[in-house]
């Protein structure tokens, strides 16, 4: 809920979440509903213009044909109408554009735990949300903002891009509420999972997370773990993955579909991806009871979903790859089951990769 001078109070009674540009005394205010609300869109007509200033009147309204738009063309499916959804794709804004870049909520995605969302913020614009029966982790990517989160004014942010030094994440318990304030173009990643656990929410800085190397040969890379089962959250667990250009990821193959503690536990998976110059990244999914066999290619700004099965993934040689991970599920554990088909493999290691590691504090 936000209040402009001169203006009524705008809510969302489905997330409560706002995104306010105030540049040049103007305000444009992006109001963002639950997805299955909303009425069949026309898919032929053109998508309305985003980003202009509006009255109040007109405001929601706009909001919900430019992003029901978004969402009709981001979004890629098996064969089958039934079969979920795999790979979802950012909104391509121009650089200087603020807005919201990937908008996933928990029915869109088909599953039961997360909702996901990326926005861009540039000098001056405020992001305003609260939690309320929900947990958050807010991933900075890249840029720098200040935070109020019932602490006082506190800077956040330091790396320019993901490929320039390790994460500052706020993790927003439930009945939570926060607002930034960015000072430079800053890009936010936020995830969030049902939750009405109590906690204290918390500010995880670039010296709090692990950083690590895993793997070996080409199937090396680097793992910063940001909030680890250890961390005291209720639901959400956050990784960051560097994988060399030519490397393998996620190798061997792994699945975490079955709820079998303590050596597997079934938790759903974002793949959030930014690379590098233009490249790619290739995930196989398989062996699930949703995924079946497939390939995708992974651009940057897409957003791979890990319903159940084995995967793995590749990045394009020459392109060094980036990808966030999100986990929640039946249980805060990184228990998984390999593929004992490829897990032979570790004992054909024979030291990591010398590019690693890709960042550092």
């Amino acid at each position: 809920m936000i209040k402009h001078a001169g203006q009524d109070k705008v809510s969302d009674s489905a997330r409560k979440t706002s995104f306010v540009q105030a540049r040049d005394h103007r305000l444009t205010v992006h109001c963002y509903g639950r997805i299955n609300d909303w009425p069949p869109l026309d898919p032929v007509g053109p998508p309305p213009e985003v980003g202009s200033p509006l009255t109040r009147k007109a405001c929601f309204c706009h909001s919900v044909k430019s992003f029901r738009y978004e969402l009709h063309i981001s979004f890629h499916h098996g064969s089958r109408l039934n079969e979920k959804p795999f790979l979802a794709h950012s909104v391509n804004l121009p650089p200087q554009q603020a807005g919201e870049l990937l908008h996933l909520p928990r029915e869109k995605a088909h599953w039961e735990w997360m909702g996901f969302f990326v926005r861009r913020l540039q000098p001056g614009d405020v992001f305003q949300t609260c939690t309320e029966d929900e947990e958050a982790a807010f991933v900075i990517l890249g840029g720098t903002c200040v935070a109020d989160w019932g602490k006082g004014a506190i800077a956040l942010g330091k790396r320019k891009t993901v490929f320039d030094g390790l994460p500052y994440t706020l993790y927003l318990a439930s009945q939570g509420s926060v607002s930034f304030l960015a000072e430079t173009t800053c890009e936010i990643a936020e995830c969030r999972v049902p939750s009405k656990a109590r906690l204290e929410s918390k500010l995880i800085t670039p010296r709090d997370v692990a950083s690590s190397l895993r793997g070996g040969g080409n199937s090396s890379r680097q793992i910063v773990d940001v909030i680890s089962p250890t961390f005291p959250a209720d639901k959400l667990m956050v990784i960051e993955v560097y994988t060399p250009g030519g490397n393998w990821s996620s190798y061997p193959p792994h699945k975490h579909d079955v709820h079998n503690p303590p050596a597997e536990a079934d938790l759903d998976e974002i793949y959030y991806y930014r690379i590098q110059r233009g490249g790619f990244a290739l995930q196989h999914l398989y062996g699930g009871e949703h995924a079946g066999e497939r390939i995708l290619k992974a651009l940057d700004g897409d957003a791979v979903l890990v319903h159940s099965g084995y995967h793995a993934v590749v990045a394009g040689p020459g392109y060094d790859v980036y990808y966030l991970n999100f986990l929640a599920g039946s249980a805060r554990a990184l228990a998984v089951t390999e593929d004992q088909q490829h897990a032979w493999i570790r004992s054909s290691w024979n030291g990591t990769d010398l590019r690693l590691p890709l960042v550092r504090e």
